[in-house]
């Protein structure tokens, strides 16, 4: 099985780089679907994953001078996301809380990841109909953030295709350069994720063979999906964010109807 596992988290990084989304919203989906671990494990290690894909994806565009990510913007959203990471992960754990078997806090998840990503490819799908904003503001930037952060967080998939349609919407970036701001503001939020829960020493149980291969094939998936990224037009990334989201979509009903 473990083969298997890391084929996800291969595929869902390159797919995850070439759309900003991270990869941790397909994997998540993905390995509740295969009920082969807890919930909280499988929110650990995606966290972990997708912080190992974000953090080879955004220190190779600054080591090869090509980076597109806008600090005055993406900064502040990252400090906000953090920050709500936090709040997102205590939120999932009183909920997990409020069911005798924790797991079935999986299906809220994914009733929410559900109705969010419907609604942002419909966003997505619309945006060139739907006047852009160009939000500047620092405060305003950490407390769009804060919300980004709460929602990944909570949902265990670090920032997913919300934080592509917060900066299309907010900061009117085309899909590769918000691609870039994404995994910026995913890697800080993660790490300040994973970093609350080792000093609360709430680690999940995990086979640590399966987490190394897993971060592993992030990082492999982030340079692959880098590479094909090159080859594409805006516009073929976006179709890619919208059909990864139709997957996604898909995963979600199945877990729906398997959690409840």
């Amino acid at each position: 099985m473990y083969y298997v596992i890391f084929i996800v988290a291969f595929l869902a990084c390159v797919i995850g780089k070439i759309c900003g989304m991270g990869g941790g919203v397909i994997i998540k989906p993905v390995l509740d679907a295969f009920g082969i671990m807890s919930v909280s494990s499988i929110n650990f290690l995606s966290g972990c994953t997708v912080i190992g894909m974000s953090c080879w994806s955004v220190g190779k565009s600054y080591v090869q001078k090509d980076s597109q990510i806008d600090l005055k913007i993406s900064t502040p959203l990252a400090i906000g996301a953090a920050v709500g990471g936090i709040l997102g992960k205590s939120s999932f754990s009183a909920v997990a809380g409020m069911f005798p078997n924790p797991d079935k806090a999986g299906g809220v998840q994914a009733i929410l990841l559900l109705t969010a990503t419907f609604a942002t490819l419909i966003y997505t799908i619309r945006k060139n109909h739907i006047r852009s904003l160009h939000v500047t503001n620092p405060a305003a930037c950490v407390v769009i953030g804060l919300f980004l952060g709460m929602l990944g967080s909570f949902l265990g998939i670090g920032g997913g295709p919300f934080n592509m349609a917060v900066l299309y919407f907010f900061f009117s970036m085309t899909t590769k350069v918000a691609a870039q701001n994404s995994l910026y503001i995913i890697l800080i939020s993660q790490v300040a994720s994973l970093l609350i829960t080792i000093f609360s020493r709430k680690l999940p149980e995990v086979v640590w063979i399966v987490l190394i291969g897993m971060v592993a094939c992030g990082v492999a998936g982030s340079e692959a999906g880098g590479r094909i990224n090159k080859k594409l037009s805006e516009r073929s990334a976006t179709v890619l964010f919208e059909m990864a989201m139709i997957l996604v979509m898909g995963i979600c009903c199945y877990n729906i109807a398997r959690f409840f």
